[in-house]
């Protein structure tokens, strides 16, 4: 994402202060929702909804000044030449994957992470498909292993409730940041 954003400060200034807002409000979105969710597995729909239409209003105005500009637009903002429809796309398919995941396997999901999905994947859209698979992976990863270390320590058992927010807003954050652009 660094690098990303070098290149986007060299082609374009505008779309670069459009990601670093968004990435401000992911940072500030990412807190809130994680105390929250720590605190009573919620995730709430006055803190969620809004973040569709800025991250949604952010990306897509960068992934669009960035085509113009003829910068290196990011992988996934111009799918199929259509500048702006990786960040739809990655939204799109992250809801509906976890979406899948919640109609499987009901209390295995809460539906607040299902639309907590569709934002991040607005954002990992943005950066492209490995990205996308990345930071939804290393959400699994993280949960799983905290799982893991709740059942060693005795402090849950298999039937435990955990909050998976945190660790789908931790893994996107890993993709986006860890991850070369």
């Amino acid at each position: 994402m660094i690098r990303r954003l070098s290149d986007l400060w060299d082609a374009s200034p505008l779309g670069f202060w459009l990601v670093v807002a968004a990435c401000l409000y992911f940072l500030v979105m990412a807190v809130r929702l994680t105390v929250i969710d720590v605190r009573s597995h919620l995730l709430p729909n006055r803190i969620v909804f809004p973040s569709y239409a800025v991250a949604g209003v952010l990306l897509l105005a960068a992934a669009l000044v960035g085509f113009f500009a003829d910068a290196a637009a990011p992988v996934g903002a111009a799918l199929f030449g259509i500048p702006g429809l990786g960040v739809l796309a990655g939204g799109a398919v992250l809801w509906l994957f976890y979406f899948v995941l919640r109609f499987i396997y009901p209390p295995g999901m809460g539906f607040g992470d299902v639309k907590l999905a569709g934002v991040l994947g607005l954002y990992l859209g943005y950066l492209g498909w490995g990205h996308l698979f990345a930071g939804t992976f290393a959400a699994f990863l993280l949960g799983g292993l905290w799982s893991l270390a709740i059942l060693v320590a005795r402090r849950g058992t298999l039937g435990s409730a955990i909050p998976f927010g945190p660790f789908m807003l931790a893994g996107a954050a890993t993709a986006m940041v860890f991850l070369p652009a």
